[in-house]
């Protein structure tokens, strides 16, 4: 789990992908080093309501898992790489949004078995 602070710039609506996957993307403005970044977060399922009690401009910290896959194009065979932050946390910063902070009840949930094996 990683974590990282700044500033919502960004705060998409719910997109249903499928009859069984949703999504809400988010932008964090990171400017802790020398040059600010724009960080693309998304939540997933039952975590797209985290942002329901934020506003762009709001101070948060958001805890996030990196996640990567492949995929391989069925008409060509070309492999692809991708890499997705899944946020899995928001709390609210210093002067931003005033509200508690948003945390899901049971965090087993959003890890799969096998998943917390890291490479290194």
């Amino acid at each position: 789990m990683y974590t990282l602070k700044g500033e919502l710039k960004v705060i998409e609506n719910t997109q249903q992908i499928s009859d069984s996957f949703k999504k809400r993307e988010f932008v964090v403005l990171d400017a802790s080093g020398q040059y600010a970044q724009t960080i693309l977060f998304q939540l997933v399922q039952d975590r797209c309501e985290l942002l329901d009690n934020f506003k762009v401009g709001d101070n948060v910290e958001v805890t996030f898992f990196l996640r990567g896959r492949e995929w391989t194009n069925p008409k060509d065979g070309t492999v692809r790489y991708f890499n997705s932050l899944d946020a899995w946390k928001i709390d609210p910063l210093g002067s931003g949004s005033s509200e508690a902070p948003t945390t899901a009840d049971n965090a087993e949930t959003f890890v799969a078995e096998g998943d917390d094996d890291l490479p290194f």
